[in-house]
This record gives structure tokens, C-alpha cells and sequence, in this order.
């Protein structure tokens, strides 16, 4: 009887385990709405900045232009949605190792100077999210140097 309890309580109390698709595709939105944040923390929304987004989800994530489009208006939904970074910062610390988060600062970079000028809040939240993600500032300047 203790048991049957004890396997109760463990099943109730256990957080669900998630898939491996589901989980890459949380993965891809936070990173995506990142993105999309550097983009539209400047009040500026332009082609060359939606451009970048879409081709570095292709790149990143190995998807065709219409799912990266679709990648796009999700995430701009789950960032509308959320009230800070954590969410997002937090799945990429726990499904990204270094080399994978570099790469996804040197793509906010990328958005950063897509409309060919970098705007101080762009930077902000791009050092923000770096630290987020425990991206050594180092890093962070030399990938800003590499994109510029």
C-alpha cells in the first residue's frame, strides 16, 4: 500500500517529461524571439532586419523560408506574451552548450546591424541576453567586431 502511494505522489509530483521535438521547438522560439527583440527594441521594424531573422532560423535551425515565417509569428506572439528574458534565456542555458549560444549572440548581432546602423538599446538588450546566457564579454565583442 506504501507503495502504491509513494509511485502516486512520484507521478503527481514528477514534472512531465517533454519530448525531444517539443523541446527543439521551445529552443527555436526563445531564440527567435530574441531576435525579434533586438529588432523592435529600436521602434524600427525593417525588411533588412526581418531578412536577417529569417535566414539565420533557416540556418540555425535547418528550416525551409515558410517555417521560419511561421518560426517568426510565434515567437513575436510568445515575446508580445512575456514580461521579461528568463523565459526564453532559460531554455537556451539549459538546451545550448557555448559554441551553440555564441552563435546565437553573433545572429542578434546580425539583426543588430542589419538596417546598417546599431542603436544603443539594440546593444543593451544584446549584452543583456549575454549575460543571460553566460557568454563571456569577450565573446560578446569579438562576435560584435566579426559582424561589423
Amino acid at each position: 500500500m506504501l507503495a502504491k502511494i509513494q509511485e502516486f505522489y512520484s507521478k503527481l509530483l514528477q514534472p512531465e517529461v517533454e519530448d525531444e521535438e517539443n523541446a527543439e521547438h521551445k529552443l527555436r522560439l526563445a531564440a527567435t524571439a530574441l531576435m525579434i527583440e533586438v529588432m523592435r527594441v529600436d521602434d524600427e521594424k525593417s525588411n533588412e532586419e526581418i531578412e536577417a531573422i529569417a535566414k539565420a532560423s533557416m540556418s540555425k535551425f535547418g528550416i525551409l523560408r515558410s517555417e521560419a515565417e511561421e518560426l517568426i509569428n510565434l515567437a513575436s506572439e510568445e515575446l508580445h506574451d512575456s514580461t521579461d528574458y528568463h523565459q526564453f534565456t532559460s531554455l537556451i542555458n539549459k538546451g545550448y552548450d557555448m559554441p551553440q549560444k555564441l552563435q546565437i549572440i553573433e545572429f542578434l548581432w546580425e539583426v543588430a546591424y542589419a538596417d546598417g546602423e546599431l542603436n544603443m538599446y539594440e546593444e543593451h538588450v544584446i549584452r543583456k541576453v549575454s549575460d543571460l546566457i553566460y557568454v563571456p564579454h569577450s565573446e560578446f565583442i569579438r562576435l560584435k567586431e566579426k559582424v561589423r
